[in-house]
């Protein structure tokens, strides 16, 4: 089994060595490493960006939401760029839009790539 894989090997690599490849060829490992890159990782990257921009658009009053912090609070205002969240009673705090990882209660839900729990703070065992 050895002799036709080696007599196979053998041959390609003469023949790679007699005929010259066309220039282009040469290029061909870089453009294939250049789409598996995008196809890896910028493409997912982009579309959990476009995800999560989509989710902090359409953050309303009521929402239950979690920011980066580990925060866990209710929206009660919306301002131009900040959020008012009630995080116990009688005590609220203001925090950026961009500073939430994921709506909790609703109908938006953290993009899966995040792993934040939709039933609230985690359990202790």
């Amino acid at each position: 089994m050895e002799t036709w894989w080696f007599a196979t090997m053998h041959s390609l690599f003469v023949l790679a060595q007699k005929a010259p490849a066309p220039g282009w060829l040469s290029y061909l490992p870089f453009i294939v490493i250049g789409l598996l890159f995008y196809m890896l990782l910028i493409k997912p990257q982009q579309k959990q960006r476009k995800e999560q921009q989509h989710m902090l658009a359409n953050i309303k009053t009521g929402d239950k939401v979690l920011t980066t912090g580990g925060i866990y609070g209710m929206v009660t205002n919306v301002k131009n760029g900040i959020l008012v969240l009630k995080i116990a009673e009688g005590v609220k705090i203001e925090v950026a839009r961009d500073a939430i990882r994921a709506v909790v209660n609703g109908k938006e839900t953290s993009p899966p790539s995040q792993a934040a729990d939709a039933s609230g703070p985690p359990k202790r065992r």
